[in-house]
């Protein structure tokens, strides 16, 4: 139902978000990405359901909802500068040593394109990187 009425942020009881809990991801080959996020990055797995499929992975503060495509042959890839929806996901590292080891280990990984190595974002202390990883993800890992 509709109404006329007008109402203001002082109206509402107020409402604050804590956080994401969690991000659902579409991709190719659900066990391979997750495996990637598990071996990689110390993800563990949390869930499976195989009749969707999909399978929750996390790392203790984030949890993946890695969601299986219908049809391989069918999909679309994700093209960042044309299609609206996750432009890339960002992941914190405890520093800038853990943030260079990781890129040296990435960078070893067939199934990996490393988009830029660490380089300080914006000429600020937090340094960071961009890579494509299993699923045709984007993912940037943050050091802060």
């Amino acid at each position: 139902m509709c109404n006329n009425t007008t109402h203001t942020n002082s109206d509402k009881a107020a409402i604050n978000t804590l956080g994401i809990h969690h991000l659902g991801l579409s991709v190719p080959d659900i066990k391979q990405t997750a495996a990637f996020f598990m071996e990689q990055l110390n993800f563990s797995q949390v869930g499976e359901k195989p009749d969707y499929p999909a399978i929750f992975i996390s790392d203790g503060s984030i949890m993946l909802t890695l969601w299986q495509v219908n049809n391989k042959n069918n999909m679309i890839a994700f093209d960042r500068k044309h299609n609206i929806g996750l432009h890339h996901f960002a992941l914190k590292v405890a520093n800038l040593e853990q943030l260079q080891n990781l890129h040296l280990q990435l960078s070893l990984l067939d199934n990996v394109e490393i988009e830029f190595a660490p380089e300080a974002l914006n000429h600020s202390t937090i340094h960071h990187m961009m890579c494509l990883i299993p699923g045709g993800i984007r993912l940037e890992l943050i050091a802060a």
